[in-house]
């Protein structure tokens, strides 16, 4: 089935109230408008970490598809794996000490599982992009100021790459965008594959 391309005025459907997704879709100037998916973030079925992060993915644009009933929609998850356990945003101050403490000296994943519905609610593309981030040693004192700015608790692993957390990143290996929460590249591709976009740039 051939449906509309993105456009002005058919505008791709990000279900995602995440301002780092937004910030990157605009370098793109691809058309588009955001919808933020209410689906609750949890593993209560125990999935793997890839699969938690498509899974995830898939809901969240199907929430908000099954509101808009039109448009091609994007969902995306991203998350922070570190000996084979999922860090989601901190839950508290503790929480997101512990992460950070955690994370310090040693390297981590961030997968980012997104998911592209076509105008008629159907699948037509789903990922996990993959990406590996190298922590410095930090100082306590260090931990502590750097949750003093706020800037980690609506962070997956209690950092923001593109952020002032830049300042623990000693390698990326793999997609930059992928850690900020959505890999650009990937999605580009995709959304050429499957006829989303006539062309791009």
């Amino acid at each position: 089935m051939n449906f509309r391309s993105i456009s002005a005025e058919y505008p791709l459907i990000l279900a995602s109230g995440s301002p780092r997704r937004k910030d990157l879709l605009l370098i793109l100037h691809i058309p588009f408008k955001v919808f933020p998916s209410q689906v609750e973030e949890n593993n209560d079925w125990g999935y793997a970490p890839e699969e938690f992060a498509l899974n995830m993915a898939k809901k969240k644009a199907e929430d908000v598809f099954d509101r808009l009933k039109d448009g091609w929609t994007l969902g995306a998850d991203t998350i922070v794996v570190v000996d084979k356990d999922i860090l989601g945003k901190p839950k508290d101050y503790k929480d997101a000490k512990d992460m950070l403490t955690r994370l310090s000296g040693r390297k981590h994943t961030v997968i980012t599982g997104f998911c592209i519905l076509s105008p008629s609610g159907l699948v037509s593309h789903i990922e996990a992009v993959r990406s590996e981030v190298m922590i410095r040693e930090l100082a306590e004192e260090e931990i502590d100021a750097y949750l003093k700015t706020m800037e980690p608790f609506d962070k997956a692993g209690a950092y923001a790459v593109q952020g002032m957390g830049a300042f623990m990143i000693k390698a990326i290996k793999g997609s930059y965008t992928n850690v900020v929460g959505l890999p650009l590249c990937e999605v580009i591709l995709a959304l050429k594959k499957i006829k989303a976009l006539d062309k791009f740039p």
